[in-house]
């Protein structure tokens, strides 16, 4: 899963959960800068958990998580039914956001914090919604907001939990383009959580598979390969190929 020797995060036999209830366990990963990395699982399965503990919010109840550099900087995306769109905000607020940890309490943008929530603004494709309301927009384009909010924080590791959920088709594939546009193109890290295979399968390098409590991790190569995916869903997950994209196909497992 290292793409260079520069490690952003590692877990050694950590455990997670909350007072004496135990998500997720025996967690050994490491998370390298450069790396494009899809966990999957369930709904419910520790996913979001797995990425507070990633983000420092959420300390191991055993083990060790170790930040190897002094010179990351997270950008969380969270889910976009998270945010609250009652309050009348625009789509430049929402994105400037990105820069308080930056800027500090009570202080003023600068000419170079607004260059970097515009330039942030166009590499996510909605430099013309700006002046829109976040609330009237639409999935496709929150969720962009959402992803130049973090891009205005300069980040150079992107996490994102679930960026595709409630999409069609044509929306999910815009964001997942978008995504890996910005990990080749400004060399971020990417963590991306989903509870949808078929929606990442065609541009991580790594993915890591939540079952039963723990974490099942498989270069994409090895992954798509043989019966890992099939030992992992219990039925039947055949990997093919239509114009060059993988797809998957589910079957029971008693057939």
């Amino acid at each position: 899963m290292t793409t260079n020797d520069k490690v952003v995060v590692s877990f050694k036999d950590v455990s997670l959960g909350y007072g004496k209830r135990v998500v997720l366990s025996d967690l050994n990963l490491e998370i390298s800068q450069g790396d494009f990395l899809g966990i999957i699982g369930p709904n419910g399965s520790g996913k979001t958990t797995l990425l507070n503990c990633i983000l420092g919010i959420l300390k191991p109840i055993v083990g060790i998580t170790k930040y190897p550099s002094s010179n990351i900087r997270f950008g969380y995306v969270i889910q976009r039914q998270f945010i609250d769109d009652i309050f009348p905000l625009t789509a430049k607020e929402i994105v400037s956001m990105g820069r308080y940890g930056l800027v500090g309490p009570f202080k003023r943008f600068s000419k170079n914090d607004w260059m970097h929530v515009e330039g942030a603004m166009e590499i996510a494709g909605i430099s013309g919604i700006g002046a829109q309301s976040y609330h009237n927009l639409s999935g496709g384009q929150k969720q962009r907001v959402l992803i130049a909010r973090a891009i205005a924080s300069e980040a150079n590791v992107l996490i994102l939990d679930e960026p595709t959920n409630d999409m069609d088709i044509k929306g999910e594939a815009q964001i997942m383009e978008l995504i890996k546009k910005i990990h080749a193109e400004r060399n971020v890290t990417v963590v991306i959580v989903s509870h949808l295979l078929h929606n990442i399968i065609n541009y991580v390098d790594t993915l890591a598979f939540i079952k039963d409590a723990r974490l099942i991790i498989q270069p994409i190569k090895d992954a798509v390969s043989g019966g890992c995916l099939s030992d992992i869903f219990d039925c039947s997950v055949n990997v093919g190929q239509i114009s060059g994209k993988k797809v998957i196909v589910y079957g029971d497992s008693n057939n």
